[in-house]
C-alpha cells in the first residue's frame, strides 16, 4: 500500500491513548507530557480528549500546541439524548463549553459519544441496555437538534460514536441509528475497536454507510481477552484494564483494509488512533504511539 493510496487520510492520536479518561486523575500523565509525547512520536494532529484535562484558556492552549507544531481535530462530549427533551439544557451546558474550546483551536469536528448503560469504572447497571422505540425517537430527534445548532452557533460537525457498554455499539444498534437520522445533520465517528468488541465489521460498514462516515478512531482489541470479558459480562472498563483493546498491528480488526476502505470514499478523514488504556502505567503510552506511528506509515498512512 502505497502513501498516494492514503491521501485522504489525516492520521493523529488523542489522551485516550495515554490512559487518560478524566479531566484529573492521579493514574493519568500530565497534560504537558502528553503534549510533549504525543509530539515527539510523530503525530499532528491530537484530540482535546475529557473537557478540562488540556488547559481550557484557548489562548494558552493554543500557546502549547504551536509550541509543539501540533493542530487538533475535535473534542468530545458524552449525551444521553434518549432521555429527551428534559435533558437538553444540561447537556447543551456541557456541549457548549467543549464546543467553544474546539472552535478556538481551528478544528471542525466535535466528538458524541452516547451515555452508559452502564458505569464504566465500578460495572454498575445505570439504566436498561435496550432502549425503547420511543427512545430511539428521542435520540434521533435530539441528536438531529444537536447537529443543527453545534453548526449554526459553532460551525461545527458533529460525529457520533458507537461505544461499548452505550446504546449505539452493535451493527444492529448503529444501523437503525443512522437509519433514523438526517445525513446532512449525523455523521458517524466510526471506532473500529469499539465496532469490533460489539461484533462489527468496520470495512463493511464503511462500504454500506460509506456517506455517513465522518471521522475514524483507530483502534484494534485482543480477540482472546474479548472472548473472556465475552463470556464472563465484563464491563468495558474492567475490560479495558484486562488489555482487551491492544497495540497495533497484533489485534483485529486488520487496519490496512479499513484505512483502504476510507480512502475509497474520496473525502478527507480524519483517523485517529486511540487505544483505551486506563489505567496505565506512564511510561508505557510513549513507546507504544511512536510503533504506532510507525506502523501506520508503513500502510502509508
Amino acid at each position: 500500500m502505497t502513501l498516494s493510496r492514503l491521501s485522504r487520510i489525516r492520521i493523529g492520536s488523542a489522551p485516550d491513548s495515554w490512559g487518560v479518561w478524566f479531566p484529573d486523575d492521579p493514574q493519568q500523565v500530565p497534560w504537558r507530557r502528553f503534549l510533549d509525547e504525543v509530539a515527539d512520536a510523530g503525530y499532528a494532529w491530537i484530540e482535546l480528549g475529557p473537557y478540562g484535562y488540556l488547559p481550557g484558556d484557548p489562548a494558552v492552549l493554543g500557546d502549547e500546541l504551536r509550541r509543539r507544531a501540533l493542530q487538533v481535530s475535535a473534542g468530545t462530549v458524552f449525551t444521553g439524548l434518549h432521555h429527551g427533551p428534559e435533558v437538553w439544557d444540561a447537556t447543551w451546558e456541557q456541549v457548549a463549553r467543549v464546543a467553544a474550546l474546539t472552535q478556538a483551536t481551528g478544528a471542525e469536528h466535535l466528538v458524541v459519544i452516547p451515555s452508559f448503560w452502564r458505569d464504566d469504572k465500578t460495572g454498575k447497571v445505570l439504566e436498561d441496555s435496550e432502549l425503547t422505540a420511543a427512545q430511539w425517537r428521542q435520540l434521533a430527534v435530539q441528536i438531529e437538534r444537536l447537529g443543527s445548532e453545534v453548526r449554526e452557533r459553532y460551525g461545527l460537525r458533529i460525529v457520533v460514536h458507537p461505544h461499548a457498554d452505550t446504546h449505539i455499539d452493535t451493527e444492529e444498534n448503529v444501523t437503525r441509528f443512522l437509519d433514523a437520522t438526517d445525513p446532512d445533520l449525523v455523521s458517524l465517528c466510526l471506532d473500529t475497536g469499539h465496532y469490533a468488541y460489539c461484533g462489527g465489521d468496520s470495512v463493511k460498514l464503511i462500504e454500506t454507510y460509506g456517506e455517513r462516515i465522518g471521522y475514524l478512531h483507530l483502534k484494534q482489541v485482543d480477540p482472546q481477552v474479548l472472548a473472556q470479558v465475552r463470556a464472563e459480562e465484563v464491563p468495558f472498563g474492567p475490560a479495558v484494564a484486562r488489555g482487551v483493546m491492544c497495540e497495533p498491528p497484533s489485534g483485529e480488526p486488520a487496519l490496512e483494509p479499513v484505512l483502504a476502505a476510507a480512502q475509497g470514499l474520496g473525502v478527507d478523514l480524519f483517523a485517529i488512533v486511540e487505544q483505551d488504556m486506563y489505567p496505565c502505567e506512564p511510561d508505557r503510552p510513549g513507546p507504544i504511539a511512536r510503533r504506532t506511528r510507525q506502523f501506520l506509515r508503513s500502510c502509508g498512512a
